[in-house]
């Protein structure tokens, strides 16, 4: 399965359930599909380089967050509808790192083991 990153902008709101109950939903849809969520880590809360425009809202405060998963590229075309009709998700990227965590390892990446990185020797 592919190794993939994806970056999250999300609305901001005071309490945080919002954005963690949107992370859970994101990390199970994949994990029901045989996938598997390496790690997630949280941005923080940011100005937004310029004010966005997404729901018919308009957004200049957001939370940015990445999820580092495994899964099939058919998932991906199912996490993208999921995104895409999600009223707090602002923006959105997938980027695939490596098709195997040597292919990272090889071109002198860090690849995820759980909980820290390591560096792969082979």
């Amino acid at each position: 399965m592919p190794i993939y990153e994806m970056l999250c902008i999300t609305a901001h709101f005071p309490d945080y359930k919002h954005i963690s109950g949107l992370v859970r939903q994101t990390a199970l849809h994949i994990m029901d599909a045989g996938g598997v969520v390496r790690k997630i880590d949280s941005w923080g809360t940011r100005s937004l380089p310029q004010r966005m425009r997404r729901h018919g809202n308009y957004h200049q405060i957001g939370d940015y967050w990445t999820l580092h998963f495994d899964t099939a590229p058919r998932t991906l075309l199912s996490l993208n509808s999921l995104m895409r009709r999600d009223p707090r998700v602002l923006r959105w990227t997938v980027l695939k790192l490596g098709s195997r965590p040597e292919d990272i390892a090889r071109e002198g990446r860090r690849a995820i083991l759980g909980d820290r990185y390591d560096k792969l020797d082979i």
